[in-house]
């Protein structure tokens, strides 16, 4: 071995190996390379060098910002990698988002072939379509594949001997390009880093690559790196105990730290010219800026026939944005990644604050002070992917953990709530929640450590996973099926990945590790179960321990006085309101759930607001949308969890018991008896400390932040002193002190602990006289508190109690007890919180802890860095003195200077009434809350309406503009125009304006058929849209007019949300444009709702529902839960109706430019941003006060995204519901908007009162009643909106003269024409509190740049798809004559995976001539193949689909009628019973037809099936979710949660091993047997279809001996149909005649 290397290194350097390198950066080895001109280079240089510097410096001209540098004597970097712009203004490269498709091809023989990589890159590429491109078609998002080493191929390129495989490493590096200085220091800093640990450079090669073969876009040629690979070696006489692999790990993240030292960067730095793709001795990457088809040719290696491999992981990546980044490409060092963390933030903060317990100096064989250099263990500027890519190398090489293990421990299982859980395992996942928090959010991870490779899919499973294993012993996982092709006689299995489960491929057992057993062995490994035994701390034992412990008394309490009276002065210090108890609190106590509201937020921003606020108030929930999926809180409920282990850790990569020593909270929320027993305990070594949170009130507002540094010190002291919990209290609070905001003192203690790497030595707990509502208890966690005890809210409920203001007992003329009425509280806060996670794709309380998911929505730098930091704040705003006051002035009003107010005065008897949530105006003086839905404004709008008036209108333009300046931030700004006035009449027609306006998504239930009609008759006389909202419309209103015009009934836009209410083929080939629901203002990351009492009549036919049963749809996750996925849906919806236009309608928020960006690259049409403060039927109160941004704010920056990306062509867009005058028209489209969107005011225009009762079924003027006394009172006409609509429009033109333009053509997306009013000293404006003057609004006034032509983007075309399989299908005569006559005819086509979404446009085609049943004739379809996603949705009646072969996710997806059938081919040798057939979410949506499948289908099986009728041999979790309607077979096995949120239809389940009854959601369905004739001969009716269409053997087997087999199934009944005749021989006699 000593020779072989002595010899190796004597080649390399007789050769000059790194000198050679050196001075040449653009040597190549001696394969030819292909330049962009044609000509051909070899070895020795490039026959056009100088043409491509040019080339490169001219792009980078073109596309980069300033050259970063950090500072005196940093070196500048020339030549970038990436072109990712910094932050700046509303850009914020952290807002970037991808998704992607992954995928391995594994030989368990360990045994390379040429083969093994061939496949996986066909896989690559027919995996196309979930990555993306961006402004240019050649220019990818990122595509790459590692590969085990191909040892024989580098022995026979290299110009140095190799030591034999696995004993050497392989680096691939990308560095500078066309900078030999930047690139020798480069090179020179990673050899020096060799020599620091004892490796030896055996040499340098350069990669070649081809970027003209390649067809390189030309951002990506900008940011081109040269690729080069090092290879090294141990030293002779090397006797380490550490693992070559572990020490090439330690080398790489020298590497990069001494590579920053040479440039002179910062530590924290990341330098955008150097990266290490790879360093191992087992794989190696080969990525880039590329396309899926692009990596082969790029790669000349990748073309060799001698570059072979056991194993080939591929990734292909869509970004959110188009700037260019080379190093984001995956895979990365030990996995690829699908999906998003959406804890990321909170991840990031606890594995900093742990560096201080960390410790590997053992395991990586490094010193204290190298470690310390290595720290910390995520480096700056990593994606979420290569965050969690951080973590894991460190705990599998850092921690000696398996991969498997490792995977488990940050990806765990939903083990909380499962019973059949194994219960070693359980206890391995209980240990471990002690250790570290989950990594949560959607994904489907593939690793590998190049000895094993494997794959698991997060806790929800949404994301697809499937694998073959062949007879030959080749497995092959992607995101797809059909991506290779192999014979169907060579497939030994078929299968899928469920969640939370893992599959492993282990190479040198070559064997495929079976998830439990593979678990099993890791939870035996050590005694878990024992461990949290005796080490964890309950919260029940210290209460126990503590005994009868004295309430504390509220300081200001009044002993004279009973009920809420007596707490009057903590209650107002506290910022309690009358709103807050009568609104918040009591629907909780009384109902145990959320308080409801309607008609969304008017009042303004806590920055804006003239009455003190709240700090909690200044942020908004970040919400789920596109780029990751919110998840179902109310039917996926199961895998949620608040429990959490609280309390100093142990260090993350040692395995000990005492890392099990932690206090357990089984949720956040605490009571007094509760929190009194933690301040007091002294138990198992661990002991409390209490911290005032209240300062003398003499301090003024200087106290405050005086306060904030003293807890700060105070807490790391009780850290120093071994305190094991600290209590932030402010029940100090009284006459002379304040109380410090409880989210202020916990925010700035939990960073400063985190910034001292203590954060993990401790737990805080907070005892808050002001957290009361779901958002409180979020922010607080979500800044880092452990637990809080709420208690004056608790203290309140008493009192309220005592006043009789609470529901009584059951049974009982006396109010409940007060345990109960607390309990109902906390149970609403807690399912509340869950919710606020769900909306952001997260499980459990673990996850969401310290994760920050909120933007500061008006606090300036200095508090958001103190308490706040690394939150997204964009505008500035209040400080610290504006903060305290605000509390000063609370605290006034509990604890007033002056003497007190006789009794019998107002102010002593009751709690101000601020009116927060209802316009309430100024009462006896007090101030109340602006609403911009003044009376005043209300009254003059409906004159003008009516009347046609221009002087009202122009009364109620004047008062909506001044509310505007103290409502909204574009309130606050002005234009001010660069031209000279012109005439109004040469100004475009209001006629025009008026077709650029639509009608907000109101839904025909929330609101009555005559306000739903009324909208869409005026706005097709208009020439304008009205939208149908998510409850469809009824066919009545679709069908045209006897001379062959659209019904003036008829919605132009036709939505299609997450509760898929009647959605139809017909519904969708009969609209100019199709809107996909990602989000609603009121209610982002949350599914529409509407009371039973509106689901009446023609609305639950409409719906296709149960008459009477409340609909709250399901949060857009099932099908649109990536941008891969909206992508696909997209797609579907241009195939079933290729004429018209799709648009995605979104929720401003921070990073809405990157996620408009995804839209506009998924093929969207139209993009429209709503506001936060949208209006709707119905929605919990914290969801319409504390969700969603500015509709201004993202309007800007999706605008100046797009424009940046050059994707602003590409799209409309579209302000959505927050125009209510002309003025709002012409701020919106300096903003950027094309069209222009009236929700609520457009309801008060024809006729709506503002009683925001519209969720209560009793709207006074039948506007959102469905009752039919109260619809006779509607007084709304559609020539008033036509009235107020054209009024509007000439506003438009009169401000458009005014400012010297012609047409809103010419001022759209010219915000530089804006300013920031600032007319008094202190800074603020006109009609606005002194506090806005530390707003800085300049992102709204910095020039967004061209755009284009707004008419040319309304006039442009339906995205085109291309050619399509359909319309090969369209095209055959004897489909077009059996379509056109109602015949009969037979089409045979073969289908591989890129042929998605097939046979929709047939049945579009069908369904715009006959509708959804009315075609006579039958097209039948017979497939051969794999086919792509969405196969056989929208299939209407009269079209027949059989698939032999196997199908990916979406199958059926709201199929309409018809036929589906899929079996597997006949040479297959596995049971089709056995093995996957169909992926997740078949049959969603589906409103009729049948589908037969030969085999399993995946996760959601038949969710919100309508009214289809099916039949399947397994499935995976939550089969039946939320189903309405029909009938579904199940003959095998399926998972958890099977009949959740189920309100109709019936299900029948063959159970043969006696496990069925623990994986229902009993909740609402109920199991029997069956048990009457009707339901025997639905069942045996669905099989011997079945069998029929599929020929399936489990079918034949159950038919055969049906006696045997009938006893054996379950039948799944909700109360809906309980007294139907397949549930009950007892069948009431309305039902029967119904029937």
């Amino acid at each position: 071995m000593a020779s072989s290397h002595a010899a190796a290194l004597s080649s390399a350097r007789g050769a000059g190996t790194s000198s050679a390198f050196l001075a040449d950066p653009l040597r190549r080895s001696s394969i030819n390379r292909v330049n962009r001109d044609g000509g051909v280079a070899r070895a020795g240089g490039f026959a056009t060098g100088a043409h491509r510097s040019a080339l490169r410096a001219k792009l980078r001209g073109r596309i980069y910002r300033p050259n970063r540098t950090a500072g005196r004597g940093v070196m500048p970097v020339e030549a970038k990698h990436s072109a990712v712009p910094e932050a700046k203004g509303l850009f914020d490269p952290g807002n970037d988002r991808d998704a992607c498709g992954v995928g391995f091809v594994g030989e368990l023989s360990k045994t390379p072939s040429r083969r093994n990589v061939t496949q996986a890159l066909e896989m690559l590429v027919r995996m196309t379509h979930r990555g993306a491109c961006g402004c240019e078609e050649n220019t990818g998002d990122g595509a790459g594949i590692l590969a085990s080493i191909p040892h024989d191929f580098f022995a026979q390129k290299c110009a140095f001997d190799l030591p034999p495989a696995g004993d050497y490493g392989l680096g691939m590096f990308y560095l500078p390009k066309d900078d030999p200085t930047a690139r020798g220091v480069c090179v020179k800093a990673v050899e020096a880093a060799c020599a620091e640990l004892g490796f030896d450079v055996l040499g340098w090669r350069d990669v070649p690559t081809d970027s003209g073969a390649a067809d390189l876009g030309e951002s990506a040629l900008a940011t081109e790196p040269d690729v080069a690979q090092l290879f090294v070696a141990p030293r002779d006489g090397d006797r380490s105990a550490i693992p070559l692999e572990t020490r090439l790990y330690v080398l790489r993240r020298l590497a990069t730290v001494r590579t920053k030292q040479a440039r002179g960067a910062p530590a924290d730095d990341v330098l955008d010219d150097f990266f290490v793709c790879s360093l191992s001795s087992r794989t190696v990457v080969y990525k880039g800026q590329l396309k899926p088809d692009q990596v082969m040719p790029y790669f000349p290696d990748l073309q060799d026939e001698s570059f072979t491999a056991y194993l080939s992981l591929v990734h292909s990546r869509f970004s959110t944005n188009t700037f260019p980044s080379w190093d984001r490409a995956q895979p990365l060092h030990m996995m690829g990644h699908n999906g998003e963390i959406n804890t990321l933030k909170g991840n990031s903060n606890w594995m900093l604050a742990r560096e201080g317990l960390i410790d590997v100096t053992e395991k990586l064989g490094v010193s204290d002070a190298l470690q310390a250099e290595l720290a910390p263990t995520i480096e700056g500027g990593l994606s979420d992917s290569g965050a969690f890519d951080a973590v894991l190398e460190l705990l599998v090489k850092g921690g000696g953990r398996s991969l498997a293990e490792a995977m488990m421990l940050m990806i765990p299982e939903a083990w909380q709530n499962n019973p059949n859980m194994d219960p070693a395992r359980r206890a391995f996942y209980e240990f471990h929640s002690a250790v570290m928090e989950p990594w949560d959010g959607p994904a489907l991870v593939t690793f590998t450590d190049g000895v094993q490779v494997g794959a698991t899919l997060d806790r929800n499973g949404l994301r697809p996973g499937r694998f073959y294993l062949t007879k030959t012993g080749r497995i092959v996982m992607a995101s797809e099926v059909g991506v290779v092709d192999i014979p169907p006689e060579e497939i030994e299995q078929k299968g899928r990945l469920r969640p939370g489960n893992i599959l492993l491929v282990d190479f040198d057992k070559g064997t495929i590790l079976q998830d439990a057993d593979m678990k099993a062995k890791i939870a035996a490994k050590r005694p878990y179960a024992d461990w949290v035994k005796n080490q964890v701390i309950e919260l029940d034992h210290l209460v126990a321990d503590a005994g009868a412990v004295a309430k504390p008394a509220i300081s200001g309490a009044r002993d004279d006085a009973n009920g809420v009276i007596s707490l009057l002065a903590p209650l107002r210090a506290a910022g309690f309101t009358r709103e807050a108890l009568d609104m918040i609190l009591l629907p909780m106590i009384g109902t145990g759930s959320e308080a409801l509201g309607s008609m969304g937020n008017d009042a303004p921003l806590a920055v804006m607001s003239e009455i003190p606020k709240l700090t909690y108030e200044y942020f908004k929930q970040m919400f789920a949308q596109v780029t990751n999926p919110p998840i179902d809180p109310i039917r996926e409920e199961v895998v949620t969890s608040l429990e959490c282990m609280v309390g100093p850790e142990g260090d993350l990569v040692t395995t000990q018991e005492s890392s099990a020593h932690r206090l357990r909270l089984r949720s956040p929320l605490l009571t007094v008896e509760q929190m009194e027993a933690i301040k007091s305990m002294d138990h198992m070594g661990w002991t409390s400390r209490v911290l005032d949170a209240t300062y003398d009130v003499d301090e003024g507002t200087a106290g405050l932040e005086r306060t904030l540094d003293r807890l700060a010190l105070e807490a790391s002291a009780a850290v120093a002193d071994g305190v094991a919990c600290v209590v932030i209290s402010d029940r100090a609070e009284g006459p002379s002190r304040v109380a410090v905001s409880s989210l202020l003192s916990c925010g700035a203690v939990h960073h400063h602990l985190v910034q001292k790497l203590e954060r993990t030595r401790v737990a805080i707990l907070l005892d808050s006289a002001e957290a009361r509502d779901v958002h409180h208890f979020c922010t607080l966690t979500g800044f880092g508190a452990d637990g809080v005890c709420p208690y004056l809210a608790i203290e309140a409920v008493g009192m309220l109690r005592e006043d009789n203001l609470v529901p009584n007992a059951p049974g009982s003329d006396s109010p409940a007890p007060l345990e109960k009425l607390v309990d109902n509280y906390f149970h609403a806060v807690e399912h509340g919180m869950l919710k606020v996670f769900a909306k952001m794709g997260i499980s459990t309380l673990a996850s969401y802890k310290g994760a920050q998911i909120f933007e500061a929505l008006g606090l300036n730098s200095d508090v958001v860095a103190k308490c706040f930091k690394g939150t997204v704040s964009r505008v500035e705003g209040v400080g610290f003195d504006q903060l305290a006051a605000d509390a000063l002035a609370m605290h006034h009003m509990g604890f007033p200077a002056r003497a007190a107010a006789p009794d019998g005065k107002a102010e002593t008897a009751t709690l101000r009434n601020a009116g927060e949530y209802h316009w309430r105006g100024e009462k006896d003086g007090v101030p109340t809350e602006r609403h911009l839905n003044d009376p005043k404004a209300i009254q003059h709008l409906q004159a003008a309406s009516r009347q046609n008036s221009p002087d009202e209108y122009r009364k109620y333009a004047d008062i909506t503009d001044e509310l505007n300046k103290g409502c909204n931030l574009r309130g606050m700004i002005t234009f001010e125009s660069d031209r000279e006035p012109v005439p109004v009449d040469q100004v475009e027609p209001a006629s025009n304006i008026v077709k650029r306006f639509c009608t907000g998504a109101m839904s025909y239930g929330s609101i009555s058929l005559e306000a739903h009609s009324t909208l869409a008759r005026a706005m097709n006389r208009l020439g304008g849209k009205s939208n149908t909202g998510e409850g469809g419309e009824n066919p009545r209103r679709l069908v045209p007019q006897a001379d062959g015009s659209k019904n003036p009934e008829r919605s132009a836009i036709k939505q299609i949300a997450s509760g898929r209410f009647g959605v139809t083929a017909y519904y969708l080939s009969n609209s100019d444009e199709i809107q996909i629901k990602m989000a609603q203002g009121a209610k982002p990351g949350e599914g529409g709702e509407l009371p039973g009492t509106k689901v009446q009549g023609d609305i639950a036919v409409t719906r296709m529902s149960t008459p009477g049963v409340g609909l709250i749809s399901p949060p857009p996750h099932h099908d649109i839960y990536s941008i891969e996925d909206l992508a696909q849906l997209i797609y579907d919806l241009h195939m079933v109706n290729p004429k018209a236009k799709v648009s995605v309608k979104l929720v401003g928020q921070a990073g809405i430019g990157t996620v408009a960006s995804g839209v506009a690259k998924a093929n969207a049409d139209i993009i429209q941003i709503s506001g936060g403060d949208g209006g709707t039927g119905a929605s919990p109160l914290s969801s319409i006060k504390h969700a969603g941004g500015p509709m201004e704010m993202g309007l800007v920056e999706a605008h100046r995204t797009l424009v940046e990306n050059d994707l602003r062509q590409r799209v409309v867009l579209r302000a959505d519901g927050g125009c209510r005058s002309g003025l709002d028209v012409i701020q919106c489209a300096l903003m950027g908007a094309d069209e222009y969107g009236f929700g609520t005011v457009a309801m008060i225009a024809t006729g709506c009162v503002m009683a925001r009762i519209c969720h209560t079924n009793n709207c006074p003027v039948g506007v959102a009643s469905q009752r039919e006394e109260l619809r006779a009172r509607f007084p709304g006409a559609p020539g008033d909106l036509v009235n107020f609509f054209q009024l509007c429009a000439q506003e438009v033109r009169e401000e458009l003269a005014a400012m010297g333009y012609r047409s809103l053509d010419e001022i759209i997306g010219r915000n530089d024409l804006f300013a920031q009013k600032r007319a008094h000293p202190d800074g603020s404006a006109p009609g606005q509190p002194a506090k806005t003057s530390g707003l800085d609004l300049s992102f709204l006034a910095t020039s967004s740049g061209e755009g284009g032509k707004s008419s040319e983007r309304l006039a442009q075309a339906t995205h085109d798809d291309g050619r399509m399989l359909d319309d090969e299908i369209l095209e055959d005569p004897e489909v077009v004559k059996a379509i056109e006559e109602e015949g009969e005819c037979v089409v045979k086509k073969e289908i591989i995976n890129t042929d998605r979404c097939a046979t929709a446009r047939v049945a579009g085609a069908v369904a715009a001539k006959y509708g959804d049943s009315g075609f006579a004739g039958k097209v039948n379809i017979e497939l051969e193949g794999s086919a792509g996603q969405s196969f056989g949705a929208f299939t209407v009646g009269g079209v027949s689909v059989k698939l032999v072969g196997e199908a990916n996710d979406y199958v059926c997806k709201s199929m309409s009628g018809g036929e589906v059938a899929i079996m597997p081919p006949a040479a297959s040798p596995f049971a089709p019973e056995d093995c996957i057939i169909a992926g997740n979410t078949c049959l969603y949506g589906a409103t009729g037809g049948k589908a037969f499948f030969n085999g399993r289908a995946g996760e959601r099986f038949a969710v919100r099936n309508s009214l289809a009728e099916t039949v399947v041999e397994g499935t995976g979790d939550h089969c039946c979710e939320y189903m309405t309607g029909g009938c579904v077979v199940v003959l095998g096995r399926v998972g958890r949660n099977v009949g959740a949120g189920m309100t109709g239809g019936i299900g029948y389940f063959l159970d043969e091993d006696d496990t069925f009854a623990s994986k229902v959601n009993g909740e609402i369905v109920s199991m029997q047997r069956v048990a009457t004739a009707a339901g025997e001969a639905q069942l045996k009716g669905l099989i011997e279809e079945h069998v029929a269409k599929t020929g399936s053997p489990k079918g034949k087997a159950v038919l055969a001996k049906w006696a045997e087999y009938l006893p054996k199934f379950w039948q799944l009944v909700p109360p809906s149909e309980a007294n139907t005749p397949e549930a009950t021989d007892v069948v009431p006699e309305e039902v029967a005649a119904s029937a």
